[in-house]
């Protein structure tokens, strides 16, 4: 099949040596193959790790740094050396590169989704591939969490691509740890995410990187209920990027989500910032979770925090005891409090259409 969007993330583990350096063999394999890719007709877009890697040892460290501000200055140097080598690879095949660096600030503002959004596409229909980092230079919150695999689910959804392809170090989901366990059963198809999931997903399978099979299941929840499948599998081979378009290497696929939420409903979901949360009692919960209904502002029982009208906010059930969803509201907390105390709360407090269950 050719003309399909497919989005790759490759972590740490698939970019380096034994000693954490860059490891200029595997780039060229894998920029090879998403040479081979592109040429088919696909539209490829290359999510990828290894800016603290490719720096540090320039600055004189002899491991990889644990210190954030160590870790920062590392990616400021490893950056440029990062897409640089990316970019000589594909130039030898006349394929023109982008470097995009983006942190959770670009998703979480409705604004800045969008125009990330255009800017991606205009690439890919220009036929070139964006390479896409986190800011790790000024992002803090991210190098902590170490997530690219949420990145690349996140780019993959903003673009609803076909596929979102993790490579790792592993080739796929197992039972346990198979490094560990010789027990461990691979898990070659997952139909639904579950707790159960979550909990048999092992740690960092590599030293050199920072996320481990935890992360990747947490991507693959955003990517499916966005409408995008998930194929995780391993880097090892010299042709494992193509063999994972359809799925003949080893690996683990995620099936979409068949009620995939839209575009706007994905940002309300995973991306917008909420400061506020409202407790709602049991009927609003029924008519909300049960009957489809909006949020009418007489089910409202209290609210904690600020917002104004067009805000997005949490929503706890009193009955359930638990968050049930987000929505973006249509009166502010200042005139939730007024209409509260004087018991005269009415009409809806949340449209059906602006609300997402969680």
């Amino acid at each position: 099949m050719t003309d399909k969007t497919i989005v790759f993330k490759v972590g740490t583990s698939s970019l380096t040596q034994k000693n954490g350096s860059l490891d200029r063999i595997k780039i060229a394999r894998i920029t090879n193959q998403i040479a081979q890719l592109h040429q088919k007709g696909h539209h490829i877009v290359l999510v990828t790790s290894g800016s603290i890697a490719a720096g540090f040892r320039r600055l004189g460290f002899e491991k990889r740094p644990t210190k954030i501000a160590e870790k920062q200055a590392s990616a400021a140097v490893g950056q440029g050396l990062l897409i640089e080598e990316y970019t000589q690879n594909l130039m030898k095949d006349g394929i023109v590169s982008a470097q995009v660096l983006l942190t959770q600030d670009d998703f979480a503002d409705a604004r800045r989704y969008q125009n990330a959004s255009q800017a991606l596409q205009v690439l890919l229909h220009q036929r070139a591939i964006p390479i896409i980092n986190e800011n790790d230079t000024v992002a803090i919150e991210e190098i902590k969490v170490g997530d690219n695999d949420t990145l690349s689910a996140q780019v993959a959804a903003l673009l609803k691509a076909d596929l979102l392809v993790l490579l790792t170090d592993v080739d796929g989901l197992y039972t346990a740890n198979p490094a560990t366990n010789p027990d461990a059963q691979h898990l070659p198809l997952i139909e639904e995410i579950s707790e159960e999931l979550f909990a048999m997903a092992a740690g960092a399978g590599s030293s050199n990187g920072t996320g481990g099979m935890t992360t990747k299941l947490q991507a693959a929840q955003i990517a499916t209920k966005s409408g995008v499948p998930v194929y995780i599998c391993s880097s090892a081979k010299d042709t494992a990027l193509i063999e994972a378009i359809d799925q003949s290497n080893c690996g683990t696929l995620f099936l979409a989500d068949d009620h995939a939420m839209n575009q706007r409903k994905q940002w309300m979901a995973f991306y917008a910032r909420t400061d506020a949360v409202v407790e709602i009692d049991a009927g609003a919960t029924q008519a909300m979770l049960d009957n489809g209904k909006s949020l009418l502002a007489a089910g409202i029982r209290s609210l904690e925090g600020e917002f104004a009208a067009g805000d997005v906010v949490d929503v706890y059930s009193q009955s359930l005891q638990r968050l049930i969803g987000k929505g973006r509201v249509k009166l502010s907390s200042e005139m939730v409090r007024k209409e509260l105390a004087s018991a005269s709360l009415e009409g809806i407090f949340i449209h059906r259409n602006d609300w997402v269950s969680l």
